[in-house]
């Protein structure tokens, strides 16, 4: 029998393997077509690959304000003190920055406490449009969840804006809900701007005046081809990546002399995987083969459910 860890969260339970299988979702965005799928369901942590929906909901949020993110300053919180983890600007509480230089850190630098900044800051703003008072990252992230019931992604749940582990406090997902949510995130130009960007100069003002940095991109992959999107890696969830990669759109003629142009885009998720740039390297090949039997076969379609993966579009 397989020796099981327990991970408490949120007022629910999960087993999972401590020693589970890669798990491997790979699929064509604009059809949804699942090109390659191996325990794609199965429910494990996702380490900064959480990072994603906190980006969303960031961008998402900005939009339905009307406000534009470079013009918006973020205070770094005194929840950050202790958080862990990769802070590259070495945040400390007080400090202020642009919700974009701080989005730039969070995607690209896998920062997590510009991940917690921009989650207290859009946290009180939910808060105050309420007229409630509270924690402003719970609020934020009771945001996170009910985006993902609104993207169908059924075995996911956020615990916190930055995919952290702590005892008995643990998100989960799937890579077949990652692919969901991945999918969602690069329709949103706010996102794919920061995520396509190998490195970004980024400013803090703290008690010493403004200090500034180079946050390089964890993503090696990230190319003209490749625009995002995530990387993650904890001691439970092991190596994770979330990766977007863009192709020429397919030329057809139509009868009436005009042309159909159907775009194309690749997303691979890997969690729990060994070498994850190299596996994903593999995985684009093996992808875009499988995509091109595909439509060289007419695209048939047996058992829709199975064979796509639908994604809402909430807003």
């Amino acid at each position: 029998m397989k020796k099981l860890g327990i991970f408490l969260m949120a007022g629910m339970a999960a087993l999972v393997p401590m020693k589970a299988q890669e798990a491997v979702m790979v699929v064509e965005a604009h059809s949804g077509k699942v090109l390659i799928g191996r325990n794609s369901t199965v429910q494990r942590p996702v380490a900064s690959l959480t990072k994603i929906a906190t980006g969303v909901l960031v961008v998402d949020w900005a939009e339905a304000a009307g406000v534009k993110l470079n013009a918006v300053t973020v205070t770094v919180p005194g929840s950050v003190a202790g958080l862990g983890g990769a802070n590259p600007m070495n945040l400390q509480p007080g400090d202020s920055l642009t919700a974009l230089d701080a989005m730039f850190s969070m995607m690209l630098g896998s920062d997590n406490a510009a991940a917690q900044t921009l989650a207290d800051h859009v946290g009180r703003e939910f808060l105050r449009r309420k007229g409630r008072g509270g924690d402003p990252v719970a609020a934020f992230v009771v945001e996170m969840n009910h985006l993902a019931e609104a993207l169908s992604m059924r075995k996911t749940r956020f615990v916190n804006p930055h995919g952290l582990e702590a005892p008995e406090r643990v998100g989960i997902s799937t890579a077949a809900d990652m692919a969901k949510l991945s999918i969602y995130a690069m329709r949103r130009s706010g996102i794919t701007f920061v995520t396509r960007q190998k490195s970004r100069g980024v400013t803090v003002t703290g008690p010493g005046g403004k200090r500034s940095f180079q946050v390089a991109n964890t993503n090696e992959m990230v190319s003209e081809q490749i625009i995002g999107l995530k990387t993650g890696t904890t001691a439970g969830a092991g190596q994770c990546l979330s990766l977007s990669v863009e192709r020429e759109p397919l030329l057809r003629d139509k009868p009436d002399g005009s042309k159909a142009v159907t775009p194309r885009r690749l997303i691979i998720i890997l969690l729990n995987t060994q070498d994850r740039f190299n596996r994903a390297r593999g995985l684009i090949g093996q992808g875009w083969g499988t995509y091109d039997r595909w439509v060289a076969a007419g695209t048939p379609v047996q058992e829709r459910e199975r064979e796509f993966l639908s994604v809402p579009n909430p807003r």
